[in-house]
């Protein structure tokens, strides 16, 4: 695997401990909005995070608003975890627990560490293509289930925030309740994300 040392954004500044508790302990609506941006690698593979929904414990969209199960007992648990469900039966998604049972669904990354092993992993050389998408996001960066309920400031995983960047809003794909919020975050500009902004 070839990482590139250089990819971090100069004045990275990580999320661990108490910061990250504090940036996590809030409304998941502020906070995809404020990931965008952030830096995420998971065991040195990773890169900009570029495109987050937000999932609110009382919107009927998110996997928290029966309550909890076996299934998405970490997003009831701390926060600044991470919760990991099967798509479809077939992809992995990478969530940041926040507040309260609500979470961040993290959609796409620019990619910049460990190019190569993505490439590898998802069996494509279009850099594009490797990480724009939820489920082409866990597979480059090798998430699956057993990685359910870690906190992002222990192995495997690094987040740091970067200086802010410009942010664009949307409605949230692939629902079908509550689907009016505009919830989905984008870097403005972005050919990463998993489907234009309007």
């Amino acid at each position: 695997m070839t990482v590139d040392d250089h990819s971090q954004p100069l004045g990275a500044r990580p999320l661990a401990g108490p910061a990250l508790a504090t940036f996590f302990s809030r409304d998941a609506v502020i906070v995809a909005s404020d990931l965008i941006g952030a830096y995420l690698t998971v065991a040195g593979v990773g890169g900009r995070i570029v495109e987050t929904e937000a999932y609110r414990p009382d919107d009927a969209a998110s996997h928290a608003y029966n309550g909890p199960t076996p299934r998405n007992a970490a997003m009831f648990g701390p926060a600044g975890h991470v919760y990991i469900y099967r798509s479809y039966g077939i992809h992995w998604c990478l969530n940041f627990v926040c507040v309260g049972a609500s979470a961040v669904l993290i959609r796409a990354l620019e990619p910049g560490d460990g190019i190569e092993e993505m490439i590898r992993r998802r069996g494509l050389a279009d850099i594009v293509s490797l990480c724009n998408g939820p489920g082409k996001l866990s597979q480059a960066l090798a998430v699956d289930i057993g990685l359910n309920g870690r906190s992002l400031d222990a192995a495997p995983f690094s987040i740091s925030l970067a200086e802010p960047v410009p942010v664009v809003t949307d409605k949230r794909i692939g629902i079908t309740k509550n689907v009016d919020p505009f919830w989905r975050f984008g870097a403005a500009g972005s050919r990463f994300v998993s489907r234009r902004f309007r």
